[in-house]
């Protein structure tokens, strides 16, 4: 017991920058849950996602207070700056899930405000001190699947700003519309270039098991989501004179995101079997993990919205599959968690 307050320190100092992908994770699989109509399963889990996003923000406070030297050093990272952006995209989720789950568009408004403002401020500062710091590290040592976050922050400011924009009266719902239309072409120009340097070290440098970090998976969940706030777009498009007139761009783009997202999910099986399977990499808890959830249940919900928004009802199989390989996955991750805190924090307190 006499240890404990300084384990918990250490537990608080080597907090993941990335952990709000907990959030991400459990907001979209509670989201294909509730399309799906597994309803008792996406309310607990929007209650569950509500104290892990207050509790993740307590920790995170107490970090930023008693070791924001730290703080600041993992935010000029190469690494682990990126993780950041899960606050982004945890709040933005968050926000949908009470849209979807709950028809709170109150609680959704003030989290989407939290949302562009932590956009704004986390964007800028990640990219502006990697860009001047002197000491940088080599492209296959700098660059992994984590830098998409900075696509998936965009687009989740996206599709939350489409979904107000359903509820929200004119004129704010024209103006809702356009920042979403901005954002999903910012995102999409973002993955251009992110992906270009993400195949190229793929393709060109030694890749090693240890190297295939859980967040490449977000390969294909930032296209997921670029999907999602497609559908949106075209769904709101009546509402707003330049939608209705970009929707065959809309669609078409929409069509590639989907496309594109879709070829990852093979590559990335494969890549998956070759490291646990064939290299046998130790497959131990990491909160990287969530970031690997969440690409399951955002392609889940994006494929059930293009079906419905393109009416090519055929693809409604895919979305009855994946919210289970979703909820599986996310189970996992939830079990590897729970003995990751027995370990950390309750075993400990026990001693």
């Amino acid at each position: 017991m006499s240890s404990y307050p300084a384990q918990a320190r250490a537990a608080v100092r080597d907090l993941s920058p990335a952990y709000f992908a907990l959030v991400m994770a459990t907001g979209i699989v509670s989201i294909a849950a509730d399309l799906m109509g597994i309803i008792p399963v996406a309310v607990a889990l929007l209650w569950l996602n509500v104290g892990a996003y207050a509790v993740l923000w307590f920790l995170t406070a107490v970090r930023l207070a008693w070791f924001g030297r730290q703080v600041l050093g993992d935010l000029t990272d190469h690494q682990r700056g990126p993780g950041f952006l899960t606050m982004t995209a945890g709040t933005c989720v968050l926000g949908g899930q009470f849209i979807r789950i709950n028809g709170d568009y109150t609680t959704a408004t003030v989290l989407w405000v939290v949302g562009v403002i932590l956009w704004v401020g986390l964007t800028y500062a990640i990219f502006t001190s990697l860009t001047i710091k002197e000491d940088k590290p080599s492209l296959t040592e700098g660059i992994s699947g984590a830098w998409l976050l900075a696509v998936v922050a965009t687009q989740s400011i996206a599709v939350l700003s489409a979904l107000l924009a359903q509820h929200w009266q004119q004129p704010y719902r024209l103006e809702a519309n356009f920042l979403a239309l901005s954002m999903w072409l910012w995102g999409g120009m973002l993955y251009i270039w992110m992906i270009s340097l993400i195949f190229y070290r793929y393709t060109f440098f030694k890749f090693s098991p240890g190297d295939l970090s859980p967040p490449y998976w977000i390969n294909m969940g930032a296209m997921a989501i670029s999907t999602l706030a497609g559908t949106l777009l075209i769904i709101n498009s009546p509402d707003a004179p330049f939608l209705q007139s970009l929707r065959p761009f809309l669609v078409g783009f929409t069509i590639f995101y989907w496309a594109t997202g879709t070829w990852w999910i093979p590559m990335l099986a494969i890549l998956a079997i070759w490291r646990y399977v064939y290299r046998r990499f130790p497959l131990r808890y990491d909160p990287l993990y969530w970031g690997a959830v969440f690409p399951l249940g955002m392609y889940a919900v994006a494929t059930y919205e293009v079906a419905l928004a393109m009416d090519v009802r055929f693809l409604d199989f895919i979305p009855g599959y994946f919210v289970y390989v979703a909820l599986l996955a996310w189970l996992a991750a939830f079990v590897g968690l729970l003995r990751r805190l027995g370990r950390d924090w309750i075993v400990p307190w026990l001693r």
